[in-house]
């Protein structure tokens, strides 16, 4: 990383993770600049600067990531957190709604990615930390479709890391359990309900609100996202929240068909 203070761009920084994440950043010593949809009544933390994107527009990410190199010159941390959430079974979602969901989660990853590339190929250094979660390795039913979202984020940043490492970029991955923010209420709810599922999707969204109300606080995700960005020697992967941790060793610990089981008791689902 060059100059005095290194550049750090956080998408979806306004509120959550995102926020927590910018505030981090600006106090482990990163000038940041954060993203939201709109964020010209907001107050910016301190050692931030809020600049507007919509991660579903080409137009929208060149034009933020272009103002950011004008102003500073180089871009040496990228942290793609923004995305939205989906409630339902998968049959429930439209195609049309699926895509709406891949645009925000997986292709506007790789826009802003794609946008920041090659500044950073240029100076011979960079990161660029993509969101994933819990979900990105574990199944979660009546979560399907944001779950598809989350393997292909997991899958595009192993690849990606591997093509981009012998110019000096890493690309890595935080995936955290459940976090205490108002993800349930953002998310997507499926635009075509149908009745043989309302019992599974009233108990996924009870669980849901359980999980998230007595999640951990963003800040503790914005600390390891802190960690993957300092780190001299940084890991591919970085779990995040208790939940998480957890869930990851037992997932890598057990057989499949236990773990199996455990995802269907820990859903509350008929076994």
């Amino acid at each position: 990383m060059t100059g005095t203070r290194p550049i750090a761009f956080v998408t979806g920084a306004t509120s959550g993770i995102g926020k927590a994440t910018a505030v981090a950043l600006a106090a482990a010593g990163f000038e940041v600049v954060g993203t939201g949809r709109n964020t010209a009544h907001l107050t910016a933390p301190a050692g931030v600067t809020y600049l507007d994107l919509d991660v579903t527009s080409d137009e929208s990410v060149a034009s933020a990531v272009k103002q950011v190199i004008d102003r500073f010159g180089q871009i040496d941390v990228l942290v793609n957190n923004a995305g939205v959430g989906s409630t339902g079974a998968a049959e429930e979602f439209s195609i049309t709604q699926t895509q709406d969901i891949f645009d925000i989660n997986v292709y506007g990853v790789m826009r802003t990615t794609k946008a920041v590339l090659p500044h950073m190929r240029a100076q011979g250094s960079g990161r660029i930390i993509n969101l994933s979660s819990l979900s990105g390795f574990v199944p979660s039913p009546f979560m399907t479709v944001y779950v598809a979202t989350k393997y292909a984020v997991e899958g595009y940043s192993q690849s990606l890391d591997h093509e981009v490492r012998e110019y000096g970029v890493r690309v890595l991955l935080v995936e955290p359990g459940p976090i205490n923010t108002p993800f349930a209420g953002h998310s997507v709810e499926a635009d075509t309900p149908m009745p043989l599922y309302a019992a599974g999707r009233r108990n996924y969204d009870e669980l849901l609100e359980k999980n998230l109300s007595s999640g951990d606080d963003p800040a503790v995700v914005a600390k390891v996202i802190v960690a993957a960005v300092t780190d001299r020697n940084p890991k591919l992967r970085r779990t995040a929240g208790t939940t998480a941790r957890t869930v990851n060793a037992v997932y890598r610990a057990a057989p499949p068909r236990i773990f199996d089981r455990v995802i269907r008791r820990f859903n509350r689902m008929p076994s």
